[in-house]
């Protein structure tokens, strides 16, 4: 996938060892951040590495920090169970949206193939899956 335009990278260590990543864009239209791509390696899953360190970046661009030097909020989105469970119980952290099913593939394929070239684009379209995306707003300490 193509890195996300105009984004700052963040890199986690922990003594040197590289443990989490996550990528902020700003939504100029919105004006706010959207952070996307957090990875923690899997040795240090599940120890709270991942969702501190979201935090932490998080705080940095509501604090007036970020590529934009706004106080601007960050939304997240991401479809893994305990992840979801933890940004739902922190009070750091806003339910903005939840999708729990995929949508009409063969009506977003339909789509597609209508704004594309002519002949070009076959066998496309989003949706058609169960992956339950969830949307995620950050309110700050």
């Amino acid at each position: 996938m193509p890195h996300p335009p105009a984004a700052e990278y963040f890199v986690g260590t922990v003594n040197g060892e590289l443990v989490a990543h996550v990528a902020v864009c700003p939504m100029f239209t919105a004006k706010a951040y959207r952070a996307t791509r957090l990875v923690v390696m899997p040795e240090w899953q599940g120890a709270g590495v991942g969702t501190a360190f979201l935090n932490e970046v998080m705080q940095y661009h509501l604090d007036g920090h970020g590529r934009c030097n706004r106080e601007y909020y960050t939304f997240f989105h991401t479809s893994h169970p305990q992840l979801c469970g933890y940004l739902r119980h922190s009070d750091k952290w806003e339910q903005t949206g939840a999708m729990l099913y995929g949508s009409n593939k063969k009506r977003s394929g339909e789509s597609i193939i209508k704004t594309g070239k002519k002949g070009g684009i076959t066998g496309c379209g989003y949706g058609g899956h169960f992956r339950a995306v969830q949307s995620f707003k950050y309110l700050g300490k």
